[in-house]
Order: structure tokens, then C-alpha cells, then sequence
């Protein structure tokens, strides 16, 4: 992202979204091409404050939950600036490339609340809202069952098989017996 990007007030200068499997955390950034200034704001709150810098260019390194991220800034032409996002050491693209092979996620109403359930394939972890749910696996002839409550809702993901190689498997929520479509994050 530039600075010309008009959409951004005052110093802020890049905002970026990315989806974790215990939520989608949203990155604001702010520099002051004047003063240095560098402000890391992260689900609105404020993670990290540099005031007068000298050096306008360079790198901030923070964390998302168990990530690691950084802020590249490097100038462009005269006093324009580009901001890259880098998370777990690949840009933004790239890890987001790598969560949709790995995660997988439903956001849907639930007794009146958003609701977002995470599946991580790899370790098999379910997140709901942020919060790690304990689940019990069953296993079966046409695939896996993971079972998990949320509040007084039964609830399962449904794993089998494709047919297809490269697809592997096909993972399904069903909430109280009603099957619930992907989110697309």
C-alpha cells in the first residue's frame, strides 16, 4: 500500500485483514513522513508507538497471536512511501495463500450472535470466536466426525473424502443437524 492512497486520514497509511484461525485481526498503521512517527494499532488497540524518528524507512516487528509479523517501509520516489505487511516470514499474500490450504472457516448467526468456527486441518483444533473448543473425535467408514457444543447447539465437522486426489477431503459444519455453506475470508 502507498501513501497517496486517499482513503486513509491523517497519518494512518495502510490497513490490512488477516484471518487467523482464533480470529481475523485487523492492522492499522500509521507514519509520519514529517516526524518518523510509527504507530501499530492491532483490533484497535494501540501495540506499539515510535514518535521523532530520523530514518523514515526500515522495518517494525510485532506479533499476532502466535505469528510474527513485520512492517516494511521503503521509499518509492521522493517523500512516497510503500507499506508490505509480512507475517511468519512471507507477505501477506503468500501466508494467506498458506492459511486457506490449512484453515478452514464458517462465519453464521448463532441464537442471535456472528458466530466464526475455525477448523485447523493440520492439528484438527476448532475455534469458535476466538476460543479454542475442546472436541471428541469419532472415526467411521466414510470419514471423521470432530464433535463440540457451542452453547446449547450440537455440533460436528464432517470429514470424507473427495474421490478426487488433489482435493483430499471435503470438510462440512452441521449445527443442530442443519448443514452451514463456507466463508470465504
Amino acid at each position: 500500500m502507498d501513501a497517496g492512497d486517499s482513503a486513509y486520514g491523517g497519518d494512518r497509511v495502510a490497513d490490512w485483514h488477516v484471518p487467523l484461525s482464533n480470529g481475523i485481526y485487523r492492522i492499522e498503521f500509521e507514519h509520519g513522513t514529517v516526524s518518523g512517527k510509527r504507530i501499530i494499532t492491532v483490533n484497535g488497540k494501540e501495540i506499539y508507538r515510535r514518535n521523532w524518528m530520523f530514518k523514515l524507512v526500515g522495518s517494525e516487528h510485532f506479533t499476532l497471536g502466535k505469528h510474527k509479523a513485520a512492517i516494511h517501509i521503503e521509499a518509492i520516489s521522493g517523500f512516497a512511501y510503500e507499506y508490505t505487511l509480512e507475517v511468519d516470514g512471507k507477505s501477506l499474500e503468500k501466508f494467506r495463500e498458506n492459511i486457506k490450504k490449512n484453515m478452514i472457516a464458517w462465519t453464521l448467526l448463532l441464537d442471535s450472535v456472528e458466530t466464526r468456527v475455525c477448523l485447523e486441518k493440520d492439528t484438527m483444533d476448532v475455534w469458535v470466536n476466538g476460543e479454542l473448543k475442546d472436541t471428541q473425535g469419532e472415526f467411521g467408514d466414510e470419514g471423521t466426525e470432530t464433535h463440540f457444543a457451542i452453547g446449547d447447539n450440537a455440533c460436528r465437522i464432517v470429514a470424507n473424502s473427495s474421490g478426487k486426489r488433489k482435493s483430499g477431503l471435503v470438510h462440512n459444519l452441521v449445527i443442530n443437524d442443519v448443514e452451514i455453506s463456507h466463508s470465504t475470508e
